[in-house]
């Protein structure tokens, strides 16, 4: 979900209707090449001499082939190999059809049996000057799309990507078709294809509030015996927020007011129920009562594009009420939810309570939204803080902390960082942004292109891979990089005549003056007297606030460059901690220190009480009526959540990080990167950056536990062994004793993957383990039987074993050229079938009868004393902690060594804690004052982007 209107961004666009507040029409603002050309020099920062051709600036002009490159690539892949299904699965060389491939949950809620990628990518082509590609697509569209599937889909994902698509597709058709040469045989079938659609989704909405079913049945529609829908209860602020772009649209396109009706009676519902104290939205809504089901909130995930069509739909439709509840959510946003450079969800109904520790990759569109807005200081703050999580992890996890690390590491090629980066080098018209575009496109080339197209990454630690290419990558990614290098010369129409919209369709400004059958009546001022000063931002003259000097921006991100490895993030505190102003900060878990006396007082001012248990363990519990004031009790809250999070990212950092094994020879090349579990014991591959390399051989006995009687087979190479009937580091021992270089041990529980198993990583056995020099990695059988599966294809199979995927070197690039004139193609695709299922670590640790790996214990909840107890292994975590606070205030927020933390817990597990020798273990608390709260908490850990 992305998008910002390319006509704000640059100041250039003409839009009627947006009242007065705007001012006089102002002058076009084009940030041109020349204009930013004394800024730097190509030996400075990119190729910033944009007075000149492409021949003295070879940096852009390079990247904008290149990204047409690699969007043919992707795009004739998915031709060639998947349509007419939905999507391309790039591993195996095929389409994705629901129904035919396993189930993935919700993520197929898009797919809907109507050629979904190529619909999606219909004005990408325009944009990309591919008209003649364009005509044959729609075509094909007009003539073999069926929207009357008997398939459930989601309304939201429907809307974005096909609605939109197809309404995206029509507006640059009949704009190529007034221009005279392309398209004029056209005679509106889309949009008579986008309005059939509109009318397959209206059942959806049939519901008391006005607020849409979440999914629809494209031939039933919802709560008809055959739809297979229609008992759900809720939808997130999101999925019921993001439609009236398309559906005013169609409803302008058409003269069929009912569909912006409905969107706008949605909209108008969600805003009533806002929390009205904070200005805020929960993520998830009951779609029938409005009662908030999550009351977390933030400008991510489940809510993202709410925010983004407010402001889209008073550029697109001239009201002003679209803008006043904009606004009046944004000044709620950068009052809570804004941390600078960080983005931390909060609680709708304490908005000082921060709700969770991490963010997720989707809040990477909200700088480019910023631009829109015009707040342009924190657009960079932030956007350059994104970006140096990309530098450290090659793509935006999914999640990631608040001290950048990896919270969920997959990355499905979204592309909101890029849809960010190129406003803010409209905006800017510095060149820094064009270096950032030229990573993203050399990190996509490097590690996510495969034969077939573009993989999403599955883990962006080990380069792991998924079998899957959202259109998504094809309907924004290369259109905003596209739009970054291009000039007006490259382009066939004038982008700032468009607003684009989440999913970076499309629609003309025209629009607002066309078919305005709607009443314009003022809602917002009904619910809310707003202060003028929040329209002090809106419609910014780029001219005045940025004249034609990147140096500003420079000197925005001069105090984040070091942000992500080298300093502390000061996000996390409030806006007057980071400015020296304002009271004094609240007592962070991160900074307490259990012998300090002043810390005590003031978990005892906030109604915390520690309580000395008879077995040794502490709790810590909080009565709201026992703190000294109302804002006392909610620092107390906020304290006792942050004691959870900050002791279960503790026990998550306390586990090695995940390996690498990657096929590198024939047919593989290194594309097939396997997941596996480190070993306490042998070599640490994060010291040895070449890794270990070398052919595989299968051991005799197979468990490895005795002396091995084919040594000849195993010497020099990676031997590959069963789980099972001793331990881990005495099938080291045998194995490198006959000679092997490393070991592989296979999982013996048939068909376990880490796709649904947790990695835990091999112990020793509990003697010194210093004469193990080689490295051993732990598989699951189903990854396991992807190397015994290959070596029964081609016998001769070698493997790197790594901390993470190596890049394939020239040798395997040009043994890939020669190898493929040899085999086939379906031989190629067989081959990829039976090989490519990468699979995903999680962070918690497995129980294994062969192993002694730490454990760290659950917090055990005592819900009738409303109080948390932690074991002592927790409790050594924390004083761990403790200790080193004394050393760095920083010490909790950099990336420390992870495998002396291992060590040390497992050697030193009783540190006391104060001077009477009491034991504390970091707590967890369900209190009965806060119950909604607490809800909220255990509805987090559950949640799924």
């Amino acid at each position: 979900m992305s998008g910002a209107s390319g006509g704000e961004a640059t100041g250039g666009a003409r839009w009627p209707g947006r009242g007065t507040r705007c001012g006089p029409a102002r002058p076009a603002v084009t940030l041109t090449r020349s204009s930013a050309a004394a800024a730097a020099t190509e030996q400075g920062r990119g190729c910033a001499l944009f007075g000149k051709s492409y021949a003295d600036c070879p940096m852009i002009f390079l990247c904008l082939s290149q990204v047409l490159e690699m969007f043919n690539h992707a795009y004739s892949n998915y031709m060639e190999h998947a349509y007419p299904a939905d999507e391309l699965m790039p591993l195996t060389c095929r389409g994705r059809v629901r129904g035919q491939e396993p189930s993935r949950g919700d993520v197929d809620d898009a797919l809907g049996k109507f050629s979904l990628t190529l619909i999606d990518t219909l004005d990408t082509l325009v944009v990309l000057n591919k008209n003649k590609e364009f005509e044959e697509a729609v075509k094909k569209v007009i003539k073999d799309v069926n929207l009357d599937n008997d398939i459930v889909v989601s309304v939201f994902e429907t809307n974005i990507r096909v609605l939109g698509g197809l309404l995206g597709g029509h507006s640059v058709a009949i704009m190529l078709k007034d221009k005279g040469e392309y398209m004029q045989w056209y005679s509106g079938e889309l949009l008579h294809m986008a309005k059939e659609l509109g009318y397959k989704l209206l059942p959806a909405f049939n519901t008391s509030s006005g607020l849409p079913y979440p999914r629809v049945n494209l031939k039933f529609g919802v709560r008809n015996p055959d739809a297979r829908t229609g008992t759900e209860t809720d939808t997130c602020t999101a999925c019921a927020g993001t439609l009236i772009l398309e559906f005013a649209a169609l409803s302008r396109f058409t003269g069929a007011s009912i569909f912006e009706e409905y969107a706008r009676k949605a909209l108008d519902f969600i805003w009533e129920k806002r929390q009205r104290s904070s200005n805020l939205v929960g993520v998830t809504i009951n779609i029938h009562t409005g009662d908030w089901v999550r009351k977390d909130s933030g400008v991510g995930a489940g809510i993202d594009s709410y925010y983004e069509y407010l402001l889209k739909a008073y550029v697109l439709l001239g009201d002003d009420s679209f803008l006043e509840r904009f606004n009046t959510h944004y000044d709620a946003i950068m009052r809570y939810i804004s941390q600078p450079p960080l983005l931390l969800d909060v609680h709708i109904h304490k908005p000082m309570l921060n709700a969770r520790t991490w963010m997720d990759s989707l809040l990477a569109f909200f700088p480019g939204l910023q631009v829109l807005k015009g707040d342009i200081r924190p657009a960079i703050e932030t956007h350059e803080m994104l970006y140096q999580v990309i530098k450290k992890h090659n793509f935006l996890p999914e999640a990631f902390t608040t001290d950048f690390r990896v919270h969920w590491a997959q990355h499905p090629l979204r592309p909101e960082f890029a849809e960010s980066t190129y406003f803010l080098y409209k905006a800017t018209g510095d060149p820094y942004y064009l270096e950032v575009g030229k990573t993203l496109i050399e990190n996509l080339n490097k590690y996510a292109r495969v034969p077939c197209g573009f993989a999403a990454m599955k883990d962006v630690r080990t380069g792991s891979h998924e079998d899957r290419m959202d259109s998504f990558f094809l309907a924004e990614m290369f259109k905003y990089l596209y739009l970054l290098f291009a000039d007006k010369e490259d382009m066939v129409f004038d982008i700032e005549d468009y607003i684009f919209t989440t999913e970076a369709h499309l629609l003309p400004l025209w629009l607002s003056t066309t078919n305005q059958t709607i009443s314009k009546k003022n809602l917002t001022t009904e619910y809310t007297e707003l202060d003028d000063s929040n329209f002090d931002w809106t419609c910014p003259n780029t001219q005045i606030l940025f004249p034609n000097d990147p140096m500003y921006a420079q000197s925005i991100r001069e105090p984040l460059k070091n942000v992500v490895d080298k300093s502390c993030p000061r996000g996390i505190a409030r806006v007057e901690e980071s400015l020296g102003t304002g009271p004094k900060p609240p007592l962070r878990a991160r900074d307490f220190m259990a012998s300090n006396p002043e810390h005590l007082e003031i978990l005892k001012k906030m109604g915390v009480s520690l309580i000395h248990l008879k077995d040794g363990r502490v709790q810590l519990v909080q009565h709201a009526i026992q703190a000294a004031s109302s804002l006392d009790a909610e620092d107390g809250l906020r304290f006792m959540q942050e004691m959870i999070e900050l002791s279960s990212q503790q026990q998550k950092e306390q586990q090695l990080p995940p390996r690498a094994v990657q096929i590198v020879s024939h047919p593989f090349f290194g594309r097939v990167v396997l997941t596996a579990g480190p070993a306490q014991f042998g070599t640490d591959l994060s010291k040895h950056k070449a890794g270990t390399r070398g052919f595989v051989a299968t051991i005799k006995p197979y468990n490895g536990c005795s002396e091995i009687t084919n040594p000849e087979a195993v010497k020099e190479k990676i031997a590959l062994m069963q789980r099972g009937q001793c331990m881990f580091a005495e099938k080291a021992r045998n194995i490198q004793k006959a000679g092997a270089i490393g070991g592989i041990v296979i999982d013996d529980n048939e068909g376990s993957s880490s796709d649904t198993a947790p990695l835990f990583q091999m112990a020793g056995d509990g003697k010194n383990t210093d004469d193990i020099t080689i490295p051993m990695l732990f598989l699951f059988n189903k990854e396991g039987n992807i190397i015994l599966d290959a070596i029964r294809e081609y016998e001769a199979v070698e493997v790197l074993l790594s901390d993470k995927a190596k890049d394939r070197d020239l040798e395997m690039e040009n043994m890939e050229q020669k190898f493929s004139e040899n085999y086939s193609h379906k031989q190629s695709s067989d081959e990829s079938l039976r090989s490519q299922d990468p699979s995903l670590v999680s962070q918690q640790p497995a129980e294994d009868e062969n192993s002694d790996t730490v454990h760290l214990d659950s917090l055990s909840v005592d819900a009738d004393t409303d109080s948390v107890s932690i074991s002592n292994q927790d409790s050594y975590i924390l004083e761990n902690h403790e200790a080193s606070i004394q050393e760095t205030e920083c010490t909790t927020l950099n990336n420390q060594p992870q495998e002396q933390t291992e060590m040390e817990t497992d050697s030193d597990s009783n540190v006391n804690w104060d001077d009477d020798d009491d034991k504390v273990q970091p707590m967890e608390s369900i209190l009965a004052d806060w119950n909604e709260d607490i809800e909220a908490f255990e509805m987090m850990e559950k949640d799924e982007l």
